[in-house]
């Protein structure tokens, strides 16, 4: 029986791996199957089963000095490079935001994260392409530690492959490639936390944020897009006419009445010459995620919330994550949660997402069977 503390011959690609046959230590460049040696800072061959950490030094200098990517062989103009799959989608999303199907904001990160990876492999041809080019791609990044930067990356990357395997029936050599799980969304605000928020920043942010917390909207793709056109009274009230351009849908949900009451004055105090939109930063114009993103970074600071393991999390988006949590927890209505399927409706998610995302944690019609089902009313 082999021992476990000796190691396999070859591991995946990407880390070093042991030759018992030299005793020495190797490594696969991307796409190839050469091995080639690895060495100690002296130039001397690294040997013997036990100085893994040395070698996975050595593989860490060698990608450190930009050697660590696939070599492509010379291919006629008519078959198709990595290259060409991911101009073709950036193309495709930049005539979607021209036309208003997509954000400004996913254009630009589709084309950062196809431009760097095309800087990476580029030059391949699309058959040559294999999944772990796109791994070593990722782990090349060494500030692409969050799950979430992983997943999205991943995400446009197949997202391109996908568009030419169904414009231009290019077969996509990607299929089977696993993203990073979706990780729960589960900071939200203490009406401590909320009211030191608004204590923050001035008054214009401070009406987003508020409205955001209260309604739940996507900050930036929803409720920073609503216009004065989008709000509609009824005899029980106000109700906003929200489309997402994440999910491509219009819903129609009603407004509690402190944002009802917000939205009102700032649609009667609009300039004459100010933007349609009902929630305007100080020069009047909608809230950009740039902007917000900055802004929000600063009340961190302010608030000394940068330096709080917890806290430094928080974002805009935690005023989305506040208004589920509350509408589950019956935070509005005496206790009385909301079911997953209300939820789902209200912040423009499916029931699925919403009780992935929220359910869990937080629903009390998931959780009140599980107390019951033990004797604990």
């Amino acid at each position: 029986m082999t021992s476990t503390s000796t190691p396999r011959r070859r591991n995946s690609r990407g880390t070093a791996w042991y030759w018992r046959q030299t005793d020495s230590w190797y490594y696969t460049p991307p796409g190839t199957k050469q091995r080639v040696r690895l060495l100690d800072e002296d130039g001397r061959p690294i040997r013997g089963t036990r100085n893994r950490p040395a070698a996975e030094l050595a593989l860490a200098r060698v990608k450190a000095s930009g050697n660590w990517r696939p070599q492509a062989e010379e291919v006629s103009e008519s078959v198709w490079l990595v290259a060409r799959v991911c101009s073709e989608f950036i193309e495709y999303t930049r005539q979607r935001t021209a036309s208003g199907s997509l954000t400004a904001e996913y254009r630009d990160e589709v084309a950062r994260y196809l431009n760097d990876l095309c800087s990476y492999c580029g030059a391949l041809a699309v058959n040559e392409l294999r999944k772990g080019h796109v791994q070593l791609w990722i782990e090349s990044h060494s500030t692409w530690r969050s799950p979430a930067t992983q997943r999205n990356a991943i995400t446009t990357v197949l997202s391109a492959f996908n568009h030419a395997q169904e414009m231009y029936d290019v077969p996509s050599p990607l299929r089977g490639l696993k993203k990073p799980p979706q990780r729960p969304r589960l900071h939200s605000f203490t009406a401590e936390e909320e009211q030191a928020v608004y204590s923050a920043t001035d008054e214009p942010f401070r009406n987003f944020l508020f409205a955001a917390v209260h309604t739940g909207l996507r900050p930036y793709c929803e409720l920073a897009k609503l216009t004065a056109d989008d709000v509609v009274e009824t005899d029980r009230g106000m109700m906003w006419r929200v489309y997402s351009s994440k999910t491509k849908k219009t819903r129609k949900i009603p407004i509690r009445e402190d944002v009802a009451k917000l939205t009102r004055r700032l649609i009667a105090d609009a300039p004459a010459a100010a933007d349609t939109t009902v929630f305007r930063n100080a020069q009047h114009r909608p809230w950009k995620k740039v902007t917000g993103v900055g802004r929000f970074l600063k009340i961190k600071r302010e608030l000394g919330w940068d330096q709080d393991d917890v806290r430094t999390n928080y974002s805009s988006y935690t005023c989305r994550h506040t208004f589920a949590h509350r509408m589950l927890a019956g935070y509005w209505n005496n206790g009385e949660g909301c079911s997953i399927e209300t939820l789902a409706e209200l912040i423009g998610d499916t029931p699925k997402v919403a009780f992935d995302h929220y359910g869990r944690e937080w629903g009390q019609h998931y959780q009140e069977p599980l107390w019951a089902a033990i004797g604990v009313g």
